[in-house]
């Protein structure tokens, strides 16, 4: 129980948002009975399948294996970290960017085990990966599903919208990349601790996998999470136990601050206007905007007042990089890594990145 309960306990940045939200309270109009309403509980779900489906993988020393092929035909930190960027960023055009890192951070984290690699630094520019590689595709990450929606576009003219803006800031990130990361040989470490090879639990992982995909496609979700946690608690009580829960607990407080955030009429006030600004200032409210409360709440909010334009698309994506808040899935792989320092180490990639990105994206706006 005590494991259980040290995350919660060592948790700032969920105490943090505790404290925002027992501020918001007391000055945002809200009623208790409609606070679990604000709460995005598909996505609370299917972060918690996937939690546990990683976990399963990683205990299964599938990672372990996978990692051991992966530093042997990699012959510089470089080529390793490019891959692994190229990977995140591929895996979010179709299995959105949240998955992708479910993927790839696990992995990254197994191959510190087996040689002497920056996997902060490469955790980190996964994280950016995924955000520029998930806007290229309608269903890349939850925003463009929003707006995809809303624009009446088919798959194939909303990723041609999107495109320039994914081209351009992949290669951007790919040769900032280069830059970042040695070419030095990779130097083989012992392997200070592995789990064994176990074949049955990767096969029911595969399987649980199969069942949790087709529960979410059916709208089934809340099943699929049970038969998943049933699968766990009868092959492998230990994944249960292993697990950051209080990551969850991160995800509803956000989604209740937002929710906080977003009642108060001051700040419906002020994005009212929108609907007659100028291409500049939306632009620059929809980035600001996703910096503080993220990029898919922020487009909930603005398409209240915009239509579900290619700036408007190309402006939330774009917010995703900068602050942590940004895009949750900057929240998801910084929390994975287990490692303290790199939560300010992040933002020293992430807000040039943001203003790059912000630089590039306006001016190809305006020659498109």
């Amino acid at each position: 129980m005590l494991n259980l309960l040290r995350p919660f306990l060592r948790d700032r940045f969920l105490h943090l948002l505790l404290i925002t939200g027992a501020i918001l309270m007391c000055i945002a109009p809200f009623h208790f009975a409609a606070l679990p309403q604000a709460i995005d509980w598909h996505t609370i779900i299917t972060l918690a399948g996937l939690m546990m489906l990683t976990k399963g993988i990683e205990q299964s020393g599938c990672f372990d294996v996978l990692g051991m092929q992966m530093v042997k035909r990699f012959a510089s930190e470089r080529q390793l970290a490019l891959f692994l960027v190229c990977a995140a960023g591929l895996l979010s055009t179709f299995l959105t960017n949240d998955v992708a890192l479910f993927i790839v951070v696990p992995l990254t984290l197994t191959l510190k085990k087996l040689c002497a690699i920056p996997v902060s630094r490469i955790i980190i520019f996964e994280a950016l990966a995924v955000n520029a590689g998930s806007l290229l595709t309608p269903i890349g990450n939850p925003q463009n599903i929003l707006l995809w929606g809303r624009s009446g576009l088919s798959f194939g003219a909303f990723t041609w919208q999107m495109a320039p803006l994914a081209l351009a800031l992949f290669i951007s990130l790919l040769l900032l990349a280069w830059f970042c990361f040695p070419a030095k040989p990779l130097a083989w470490q012992a392997h200070e601790k592995s789990h064994p090879w176990q074949p049955r639990l990767v096969w029911c992982c595969a399987a649980l996998y199969l069942v949790f995909l087709v529960a979410l496609e059916q709208k089934l979700a809340l099943w699929g999470l049970a038969v998943v946690a049933l699968g766990f608690l009868v092959m492998a009580r230990r994944v249960l136990t292993g697990i950051d829960w209080s990551l969850l607990a991160v995800f509803m407080a956000m989604f209740i601050d937002v929710h906080l955030l977003v009642s108060m009429p001051s700040l419906n006030a002020l994005l009212t206007p929108l609907g007659q600004a100028s291409d500049l200032t939306l632009f620059a409210s929809a980035i600001g905007l996703s910096q503080f409360i993220s990029n898919v709440p922020a487009t909930i909010l603005l398409l209240n007042y915009v239509p579900a334009s290619a700036l408007l698309a190309w402006a939330v994506n774009i917010g995703g990089f900068g602050l942590l808040p940004g895009s949750l899935a900057n929240l998801i792989a910084l929390r994975m890594a287990s490692d303290r320092r790199i939560w300010w180490r992040f933002h020293l990639y992430s807000l040039p990145m943001l203003v790059w990105a912000a630089l590039l994206g306006y001016g190809l706006f305006l020659i498109s």
